[in-house]
């Protein structure tokens, strides 16, 4: 069985480029399912918009099946707001978009408990849409309509204040302290921190991710390893 930094390293290249909250997310995202053992690989993360003509052109001007209706800068993987996923099987290189797959043998479809669990994460399923439903897909939106990003309007920082509170919520309900810290990164709250004896503990991966570093945890040595990506 691959360790949770393979896992997370298989995914690396996708979450560069996203916006630092769905990188967050997307991470905690492959964390949170590697412990219900349902590993899971990020297919898809920011794509530009040659790559999303390129994309619409399939079934329509060029070989292939129609895989989506979103022309270039109508996506919100043009701005690194969404992320794809798949399945990742036992031998560690395949993958699989299996939605009635249990592999973890808990009587529950694994596709189902990953959607769970992005949610909880506060992305948006693109299976819950009406008309050309997106089953790998999550995304952020930020309150954000596609023609105000295509204008340049960059999620707020009380909405990005508010995904990382989503974000983080679990991780804090399970620090057993009164004495809470905000803790800002850049003027933004990224976490609350527990206060003890002078010292401030806040999950690691927070603050690497919020200043751009990479963090990876390897069960079997019990080892942190953050990697700067700056």
């Amino acid at each position: 069985m691959l360790t949770i930094t393979q896992v997370k390293n298989k995914s690396a290249q996708r979450l560069t480029g996203l916006h630092p909250v769905v990188r967050s997310a997307a991470t905690a995202l492959i964390e949170r399912c590697y412990k219900l053992n349902i590993p899971i690989l990020i297919t898809q993360g920011l794509r530009t918009i040659d790559e999303q003509d390129a994309l619409y052109a399939q079934g329509r001007t060029k070989p292939g099946a129609i895989v989506t209706n979103a022309r270039g800068g109508y996506s919100y993987h043009n701005f690194g707001l969404a992320v794809d996923f798949a399945l990742l099987l036992p031998n560690g290189s395949s993958v699989s978009w299996d939605m009635c797959r249990d592999g973890n043998n808990n009587q529950i479809a694994d596709w189902q408990e990953v959607v769970k669990e992005a949610k909880g994460l506060g992305f948006e399923w693109g299976g819950d849409w009406t008309s050309f439903k997106d089953y790998p897909h999550f995304q952020m939106a930020f309150g954000l309509t596609l023609t105000q990003l295509r204008a340049g309007t960059k999620p707020s920082t009380s909405a990005v204040e508010s995904a990382y509170k989503v974000i983080n919520r679990k991780e804090e309900e399970e620090l057993k302290s009164d004495v809470i810290a905000v803790v800002k990164v850049n003027g933004v709250k990224v976490a609350d921190g527990v206060l003890e004896k002078g010292i401030t503990y806040v999950p690691v991966r927070v603050i690497a991710e919020a200043l751009g570093a990479q963090v990876g945890y390897d069960s079997a040595t019990r080892t942190v390893e953050i990697t700067s990506t700056r």
